[in-house]
């Protein structure tokens, strides 16, 4: 059994070296890793993205200084209430959406209130 020749599990190489060893290379192990997680990287990614579009807009319009916005502009710029990172709730009972470091405030007649957290770097 000792004779019995060992082969990447990626490239099917003959490994050369220690008796616990899968892959022939680094290439080989990472190329392996990638098609074996590709599908969750890719759903995380996505999330990601829209993620990263949501705090997008909202940096756009506090940056502007129009903190109070109507939320079927933020819907035309493509905003989506559907993710976000976390709520901050305050001791009053108020709820901040936030997407990362910037959030809103959902106020009344259809318009949200843009706030930054000032405790993130």
């Amino acid at each position: 059994m000792e004779n019995e020749q060992r082969h990447c599990i990626e490239c099917n190489e003959i490994l050369r070296g220690r008796a616990d060893q899968k892959f022939c290379s680094d290439a080989c192990r990472n190329s392996y890793n990638n098609r074996v997680h590709s599908d969750t990287t890719a759903f995380m990614r996505n999330i990601n993205n829209i993620l990263r579009k949501n705090r997008k807009i909202l940096i756009n319009f506090f940056e502007l200084k129009k903190t109070k916005v109507l939320r079927e502009t933020l819907i035309q710029k493509g905003f989506d209430f559907n993710y976000f990172t976390h709520i901050y709730t305050t001791k009053k009972g108020t709820s901040y959406y936030f997407c990362y470091d910037y959030g809103y405030l959902i106020l009344e007649d259809g318009y949200y209130f843009i706030v930054k957290d000032l405790n993130k770097n």
